[in-house]
Parts: C-alpha cells; structure tokens; sequence
C-alpha cells in the first residue's frame, strides 16, 4: 500500500507559479512510476508529467516546457514545478503512483494507476 498526502494548491494569476508536493509512504518494489493527473469541472481525468523509478520523465505536450516534475527521495516527496500558468491549468491536480514500467512516449492512462492522492486545488485567474 502507498499512501500519497499532496499539498501546494492555491490561487495565482496568469504567468505565476506554483509548486504542488505529494508525499509517499515510499515503495515495496524496486519498479515504479507516478506523477500527476488533473481534472476541470466536465473534463476526463488527464496525464500531466510523470517520473519513473529511473528518473525518466514524460510530461503532456500542453504544459512542457513549463512544468518540470522531480522526486526527493531523501524526502519521499514529488515535486511539480508549475511555471508560466495559463488559465486552462485550472484545475483539481491529483498525485497518483503505481508499480510497475512507464513505457515511453506514453503518458499513463488513470485505469494504469492504482494509487492516488485526495487531490489539491489549482486555480489560474487573469
């Protein structure tokens, strides 16, 4: 079991930045990934960046370049480095983690996921 606390949501205007963290219970297994999902109101949950057990990173096209996703694991704690925010970042971000390989150029789908976070609030405003 792998239980993530996620925290840093807030309110920021178009151009700012945030930085959201999700702590783990850290992993059993040697093999893992996770990474973050959000989710507008009337939107399907989709994939935002992701780091995998070797460091490897995949981001959606929509926030590379401006996202920047990275783990402590010093501190078992994700990091999402959220620069140049837009107003269709809006929504609620959900950090998520499960065992197994993250295939490349593949961003994981949520039915891949069998760990989530309870989710933080990001609201962008012009």
């Amino acid at each position: 079991q792998v239980q993530l606390v996620e925290s840093g949501g807030g309110s920021v205007q178009a151009g700012g930045s945030l930085r959201l963290s999700c702590a783990d219970s850290g992993f059993t297994y040697s093999t893992w990934y996770m990474g973050w999902f959000r989710q507008a109101p009337g939107k399907e949950r989709e994939g935002v960046a992701f780091i995998d057990s070797d460091g490897w990173t995949s981001y959606a096209d929509s926030v590379k370049g401006r996202f920047t996703i990275s783990r402590d694991s010093a501190k078992n704690t994700l990091y999402l480095q959220m620069n140049s925010l837009k107003l269709e970042d809006t929504a609620m971000y959900y950090c998520a983690a499960a065992y197994g390989i993250m295939l490349p150029d593949l961003l994981p789908r949520p039915n891949h996921i069998t760990y989530w976070g309870q989710g933080t609030q990001v609201t962008v405003s012009s």
